[in-house]
């Protein structure tokens, strides 16, 4: 992870260095989520392939997709999170990882590449910050993905009972604001636009810190790599 992260944050910063946002923004392909891979995508994933090399874990990323090195851990990472914001030069983005065990994830990291602020978590051991404590939806300060054409009921019906509704269009960030209290939860309205890579670092870090990673049914969300 801290490999990882390491590299993420070196290839970011010299790619808005040596880069303009033009050239950041044009697409290099698809991704793996079937989403287009913006050049900035590329050129940090390409930076953590280098870094995770020789390092013994598989390796499962938005954008390159599975690499199975045939090892027990799996490290899946987001490299940005946030790109849309990163290439338009909103400094809201982040490196989000977390590596499984065996298909248990027992660790994780996100770390905000514009400030460096960090968010590191252990399965099942104390949080160094806690989750706001609020249950209810009335009055709460609520981060929601962006609405789509096919959710905006469920998006209005959550608007309009919250109290404040916050747009960060990077799940990894505002999922690590909710882990430390500063906004009360996250959710994406029924759109079912969320991947693995986005919530993988929630289930590890949100329940020590005294939350919950939840579907709209309230069922726990459980996956493996």
């Amino acid at each position: 992870l801290e490999a990882a992260a390491d590299a993420a944050v070196r290839a970011y910063r010299r790619a808005r260095r040596d880069h303009s946002r033009a050239e950041l923004a044009e697409t290099a392909g698809m991704g793996a989520d079937q989403t287009p891979t913006k050049w900035l995508d590329q050129i940090i994933e390409d930076a953590l392939e280098r870094a995770l090399a020789h390092h013994p874990v598989n390796v499962l990323s938005e954008e390159n997709g599975w690499d199975d090195r045939g090892h027990v851990a799996t490290l899946v990472i987001d490299p940005l999170d946030g790109t849309a914001n990163a290439v338009a030069d909103v400094p809201l983005c982040c490196f989000a990882g977390a590596l499984a065990v065996d298909g248990v994830f027992v660790e994780s990291l996100t770390i905000w590449l514009e400030t460096g602020q960090r968010w590191a978590a252990t399965a099942r051991e104390p949080a160094p910050c806690r989750t706001s404590g609020r249950t209810e939806l009335d009055r709460a300060a609520i981060s929601l993905l962006r609405p789509h054409a096919r959710n905006t009921e469920h998006w209005l019906r959550v608007a309009k009972r919250a109290e404040r509704i916050r747009i960060l269009s990077s799940s990894t960030l505002e999922a690590a604001r909710v882990l430390q209290g500063s906004t009360d939860g996250f959710a994406d309205a029924a759109s079912d636009s969320q991947r693995l890579v986005d919530l993988a670092p929630a289930l590890v870090s949100v329940p020590p810190a005294g939350g919950a990673v939840l579907d709209c049914a309230g069922r726990p969300i459980v996956f493996d790599p």
